[in-house]
């Protein structure tokens, strides 16, 4: 196995040293790390290898899916048009997409959109494998879909709907596809080397995933992978409709793709960049993402309570998980910690007190439904390394 690459402040050698331990574990692949304090980056690490081969080394510019990790960059780019005077968050959704008005669904705002309130986690209908990649047979199905629930009155994660529910205003009040708007208005004025829509001169630069052996997560990842098993439960169809959701991964229409719930590509480098700037209250360097007024209602509790997707309490703003009240859901920081997991392990969030911006991604895919145990354990250590240092 390779050593690992990159730099670290020797202020936080025990971090290094705790991710060197991570990658040891046989099953380890590929991994990296990165970290900010301030307008500083404290550790910028990777390690291992991309392909299933376990020929190809990780290097500095690999990419790797992240998952959801995806998500509250879609919410940054709605509320820009918040920010813009284009929308309203208590403005109907119907407003900028009127075939959205079908089905009871006449009165949802983005607001209940990017706070998962909307009762629209899942389309009940099952859906073609090829769907997931056609954009107007994702968008129609969304629109002639009954709410799970009154709008409002609860919250369920949406895993994949949400980035229709998102892209196709983003579309409308932008002329462009989601993945060429974040690239134009957030990835390349951030210095950002993600994607959402992978281009073909990148392709090879994209580690593939695979799923830890052996490994069934915590009572909560156990309880969703149960409520799964039920094909016309709400789980089921969150995760598994359409079935490509489950096999897509590694594929390049999956990677090309502008799914801007899931199927975000880039390191653990461009997260921590994200996170750094809403750390900082949306402006750092020059670059405003936000008003400072948007990034705190952006982390201001919307949704908390048991969740009906993921069976599981959880807590949430516009567009990012805020910190849980239970271990398995923690960023492992302050209180006002917030942002987001990705599936199987990738984390990137912001501690606007420490002024911590924080990334990391995996191509070895764990269980856990919200913060995997490697990223936890690093982002404890990097918490304690701060404490010790202020």
């Amino acid at each position: 196995m390779t050593q690992v690459q990159g730099y670290f402040d020797p202020r936080f050698e025990t971090v290094r040293d705790l991710f060197a331990q991570q990658q040891s574990d046989p099953q380890a692949r590929g991994a990296a790390l990165c970290v900010t304090v301030g307008g500083d980056t404290v550790l910028d690490l990777w390690h291992g290898v991309m392909d299933r081969d376990n020929s190809r080394v990780w290097e500095q510019d690999t990419l790797v899916n992240v998952f959801s990790c995806t998500k509250p960059i879609g919410a940054v780019a709605l509320l820009q048009q918040v920010q813009a005077g284009r929308i309203g968050l208590d403005d109907p959704v119907a407003d900028v997409w009127p075939e959205f008005a079908q089905a009871g669904k006449q009165q949802i705002t983005f607001r209940q959109l990017l706070s998962h309130r909307s009762g629209l986690s899942a389309i009940s209908q099952p859906l073609a494998p090829e769907a997931l990649f056609d954009w107007q047979a994702m968008t129609a199905a969304l629109e002639a879909q009954e709410p799970w629930w009154q709008p409002g009155d609860q919250h369920g994660y949406a895993p994949l709907t949400y980035a229709w529910l998102l892209g196709e205003p983003l579309r409308r009040l932008t002329g462009q596809m989601p993945g060429d708007y974040l690239r134009e208005q957030i990835f390349q004025p951030l210095g950002m080397d993600f994607h959402v829509g992978v281009a073909d001169a990148d392709l090879q630069r994209i580690a593939s995933v695979s799923r830890l052996r052996n490994q069934f997560g915590d009572e909560y990842a156990r309880a969703l992978f149960s409520a799964m098993g039920d094909p016309a439960g709400l789980a089921f169809k969150a995760f598994a409709n359409p079935s490509s959701l489950q096999n897509s991964t590694n594929k390049p229409e999956w990677q090309q793709a502008h799914i801007l719930s899931a199927n975000g590509t880039g390191n653990a480098r461009s997260l921590a960049r994200f996170w750094q700037v809403l750390a900082h209250e949306g402006k750092i360097d020059g670059v405003q993402l936000l008003d400072a007024e948007l990034v705190q209602l952006m982390h201001r509790e919307h949704s908390a309570g048991m969740d009906l997707t993921l069976h599981c309490p959880t807590r949430f703003g516009l567009g990012v998980m805020l910190e849980q009240q239970w271990q398995g859901g923690s960023f492992g920081m302050g209180e006002n910690a917030f942002g987001h997991p990705g599936a199987g392990g990738a984390l990137g969030f912001a501690d606007p007190d420490a002024g911590v911006g924080f990334g990391y991604v995996t191509n070895t895919m764990g269980p856990y439904v919200l913060t995997d145990p490697r990223a936890g354990e690093l982002s404890r250590e990097t918490y304690r390394c701060l404490r010790e240092l202020y």
